[in-house]
This record gives C-alpha cells, structure tokens and sequence, in this order.
C-alpha cells in the first residue's frame, strides 16, 4: 500500500469543488440556511485522528511504558487515515465550490453573507480532518519505513 500524495486529495478536492459551485449556481435560491457550526464534526474528527496517530505512533516506536501494536490495529488505522483523507478532500472541495459562489455575492445578499461564514467554518474543520488523516497515516509507518523508499530489484 503507498502513502496517500496530498496532489491526489487536491485534484479529488478540485474536482469536487467545480461541480459543487455548479450545482450551487442552479439551486441557490432553493437551498437551506446553512448552520453555521455545520462542519465541526470533521474538525473534532481530524483532531482525535492526530491524537491517536500520536499514540499509535508511540506504540509502534515501542517507546517505554506502551503496549505493542498488534498488526491488526495499524491496518485498521491506515484504512480509517485513508477513508477520512478522501472524505475530507470531498467534504473540502464541496465547501470551497458553495464558497466560489456565496463569497462574490456576500455583501448583496444576506443569505450569501450568512454561508460565507458557514462555509468558512465547514471548510477549516474539512482541512483540520485531511491533515489529521495524512498524520494517522503517517504516524502508521514502520520504524524503518521513515527513510525514502529503496528501489526493488
């Protein structure tokens, strides 16, 4: 398995972020005020992932007074740093497109001013979660995984 490339969340982010803004452009109007706290999940999410890769990755050095990890775990836990990696990149993306259209309209409309705001939030809680994920992930590797890739033979 290789290390997620941040450039692959990127152009999933991207992506998602052109056909957000374009079905925001067809729906504005129809849409539900956005809660502003929204998007705190992902960010509480994003935390607890960088807590834990901190201790996992403590458990995996075998730093004294730890447990082991059982393999199993650590797979468990690529897979879970993997999952909230992609999901962030999207909830992001989606988050960035929503606020490519509210921002340009923020002090005309009242409800484009009120989903800048939520929009913002969502966005900074979506990032803390892709960079607690990428850390999980990381904290993840083998001791003698840290090093650049050796070339097979």
């Amino acid at each position: 398995m290789t290390p997620t490339r941040p450039r692959d969340l990127l152009v999933v982010a991207l992506v998602v972020a052109v056909l957000a803004n374009l079905v925001v452009r067809l729906s504005f109007g129809s849409l539900p005020v956005l809660p502003l706290f929204g998007g705190v999940t992902l960010g509480v999410l994003g935390v607890a992932e960088l807590i834990g890769g901190n201790a996992l990755r403590a458990r995996i050095r075998r730093r004294p007074g730890t447990r082991p990890v059982e393999p199993l775990v650590a797979a468990r836990a690529v897979v879970l740093a993997k999952a909230s990696a992609v999901g962030g990149a999207v909830v992001a993306g989606a988050w960035a497109g929503l606020l490519g259209y509210v921002v340009p309209r923020s002090r005309d409309v009242t409800a484009a001013a009120s989903d800048t705001a939520s929009g913002l939030v969502g966005l900074v809680c979506a990032l803390v979660l892709v960079g607690g994920a990428l850390w999980l992930e990381h904290c993840c590797r083998a001791p003698d995984d840290d090093g650049p890739a050796a070339p097979r033979t």
